[in-house]
């Protein structure tokens, strides 16, 4: 059978985690400033030499 009360003393580490704590990743901040970089280039690449 399947246990669907909750425990009674929730630890911090079980609440769910929002946007901004993603964000704090480093790794993943490096992986948006690569790919932003890329669109960039991408951009200026566009305007100013096409």
């Amino acid at each position: 059978m399947l246990d669907t009360k909750q425990s009674e003393a929730a630890s911090p580490e079980d609440e769910p985690r929002g946007c901004l704590f993603a964000l704090s990743q480093p790794p993943l901040m490096i992986f948006l400033a690569v790919i932003g970089c890329l669109i960039l280039m991408a951009a200026l690449h566009d305007l100013l030499w096409l």
